[in-house]
């Protein structure tokens, strides 16, 4: 216990952050902490890093990750507020004008009208399988893209899967389409 315990503090004082049973073979940040050079920004979000969280509260926009990805897994976390809307495009075909026009999108968005398409959704393609909140706390996300198999967990629990052919590979991306959005630990592991 004594020697998980000073592990622990190392880890904290030197600010490495890693996900529960997560270990760093061929995971890559896409978000440092202090810049977003690995990312192209589309649309009007008045994106800026604050406190090594990337934030944005004025819609809409991406940050598009500079490379693209087949079959990967990706997890970050997301803080939003109830009304906001968030979301990670993912196998992006048009990466100048992301959307769910060309590509996939699990969605962040509490109070979306069309509760089908609210958080946790891949929106039109899967409903979520729970309902979750994600309003006012952090949310760890992770996904998983394998050939047509798709796959979305918050906080551990999957929330979304499906199976679909529309998009094969593409740039991944952050969303800012409407209120007070953050993301942190962006992380991404290419499949073979």
């Amino acid at each position: 216990m004594m020697r998980s315990s000073a592990v622990f503090v190392v880890l904290l004082l030197t600010g490495v952050t890693a996900f529960a049973g997560q270990s760093d073979a061929g995971w890559v940040a896409l978000f440092d902490g202090k810049s977003l050079d690995q990312f192209v920004v589309t649309g009007n979000a008045n994106w800026r890093v604050v406190d090594g969280v990337i934030e944005a509260d004025m819609p809409r926009g991406y940050l598009v990750s500079k490379a693209t990805y087949g079959d990967f897994e990706l997890r970050a976390e997301v803080w939003v507020r109830p009304e906001s809307n968030a979301g990670f495009m993912f196998r992006v075909t048009d990466p100048k004008d992301p959307g769910i026009q060309n590509g996939y999108e699990l969605n962040i968005n509490d109070e979306r009208k069309d509760q089908s398409g609210r958080t946790g959704s891949i929106v039109n393609v899967a409903t979520p399988l729970v309902k979750y909140d994600a309003g006012n706390r952090w949310t760890t996300v992770e996904i998983t893209a394998r050939g047509p198999r798709l796959s979305a967990r918050l906080n551990g629990t999957l929330i979304a899967e499906a199976t679909d052919t529309k998009y094969a590979r593409g740039p991944v991306a952050l969303q800012a389409a409407g209120g007070l959005v953050r993301y942190r630990n962006v992380r991404i592991r290419e499949l073979r």
